[in-house]
């Protein structure tokens, strides 16, 4: 959708007019807080204020799609008052009404031009975040990814050691066998691997900042012998080094591409014995055509925190495992789980909000405000899911599957 840039300050009775005369089409929590000192309520008791710097501030407002908004927030054209949840509830249902642009303003308006300079500083600010931002709104085995809520009620840490456990028991790991981590962040997966079930873990990561981690957690835990982290591509994985028991791979296939799913299932497989297992846990689209988000997210996330990242459909996902040899034995959806993990990651953002501010920039401290909130808002919405999909090698025989044939045996 395309974003529009307003003229200059001479203009300013013209766009006070104009909500003015806008208000009465919106029965949302907001109060628009003018640059000239007005205010403009657009609906009752306003749980959230946004306060414009100035007219060009309104740009980000025509057309009000999710992109728009977060990115005036992010690059400081207002500022926001209110709860982060409430901020971003607002923000979708303003995004839902539109605004008209007709007559005298819409030939006001011409299109704001992306600026491949700041771009570029945005996606830097993100990516250069160090391991002391994630320590202070994760939990304390730093896992960040999905957590698993079985009775709701679960502290956070609870919950995400219940999604590690969750894991290792459907892919029935045994003490020994060989596993394999794609993506395996600040390395939980791989402690938890080890420690309670014995197995001997390789895992990979494209990070600096946690590679150094990871290693350090396996040092302190004295686990250098059983557990192995590389800063690898799985790619770069020779199966003639040996191939593995089982594989996981947790929230990392989102950034593998839509067009080369097949090809990455395909890497899987060929690092997989007959009768190993992969979890493939990860998010995917609610659009059967593995379409964006709606409400224009799509872009801001892009942009900001997963450039280039894709989300495939469930089915994609499921006819690109099969295409690649590997034969879905069971998907369960995490959606739900999902969005109380980053409805409690935002609430402990905002708790830390002093400490995060004291060790990045604003922009990059907006940045993961809006957008942990905003997730946690598009998972409860159905707009985006998440699904753990357990496979096998494909192939008839039995001894390629090694599962009960009840699924029992995960609970």
């Amino acid at each position: 959708m395309q974003r529009l840039a307003l003229p200059a300050a001479s203009d300013v009775n013209l766009l006070t007019r104009l909500l003015a005369r806008l208000q009465p089409h919106f029965d949302i929590p907001l109060r628009l807080a003018l640059w000239n000192g007005a205010q403009h309520d657009l609906g009752a008791d306003p749980l959230v204020t946004v306060q414009l710097a100035g007219p060009g501030a309104l740009r980000y407002f025509l057309p009000p799609s999710l992109d728009n908004l977060a990115e005036g927030y992010v690059n400081g054209h207002f500022d926001v008052l209110g709860r982060a949840q409430d901020v971003v509830d607002v923000a979708s249902r303003l995004a839902q009404v539109g605004v008209p642009m007709r007559g005298r303003f819409a030939r006001l308006l011409t299109p704001l031009r992306h600026d491949r300079a700041r771009d570029a500083r945005a996606i830097e600010q993100h990516y250069d975040v160090s391991n002391d931002f994630y320590r202070l709104w994760l939990d304390e085995a730093m896992v960040y990814s999905c957590a698993y809520f079985p009775q709701r009620s679960e502290t956070l840490a609870a919950a995400q050691a219940a999604k590690l456990d969750h894991i290792l028991t459907k892919l029935m790991l045994q003490p020994g066998e060989r596993l394999l981590d794609i993506g395996c962040g600040w390395g939980a997966l791989a402690l938890r691997a080890a420690q309670k079930f014995g197995a001997q873990v390789v895992g990979v990561t494209l990070s600096k900042n946690q590679h150094a981690l990871a290693c350090e957690r396996v040092r302190q835990a004295d686990l250098g012998g059983q557990v192995e982290i590389r800063l690898q591509d799985y790619r770069d994985i020779d199966e003639h080094d040996g191939l593995f028991d089982k594989i996981t791979s947790v929230g990392m296939f989102e950034h593998v591409g839509l067009d080369h799913l097949q090809s990455y299932f395909a890497k899987i497989n060929a690092l997989l014995k007959d009768g190993g297992l992969v979890l493939n846990h990860g998010i995917t689209s609610t659009d059967p055509d593995s379409g964006s988000c709606p409400l224009g997210a799509a872009n801001f996330i892009e942009k900001y925190v997963f450039p280039n990242g894709e989300l495939p459909h469930i089915s994609q996902v499921l006819k690109d495992m099969q295409s690649a040899g590997l034969e879905a034995l069971d998907a369960e959806c995490l959606r739900r789980h999902y969005a109380r993990t980053l409805a409690l990651w935002s609430q402990n953002y905002e708790a830390q909000s002093q400490a995060i501010r004291a060790i990045v920039s604003e922009t990059t401290y907006r940045v993961w405000r809006i957008y942990l909130a905003g997730c946690a808002q598009a998972f409860a919405q159905n707009w985006v899911s998440i699904y753990q999909v357990l496979a096998c090698k494909g192939g008839a025989g039995e001894a390629l599957n090694p599962t009960p044939w009840s699924r029992a045996y995960m609970y």
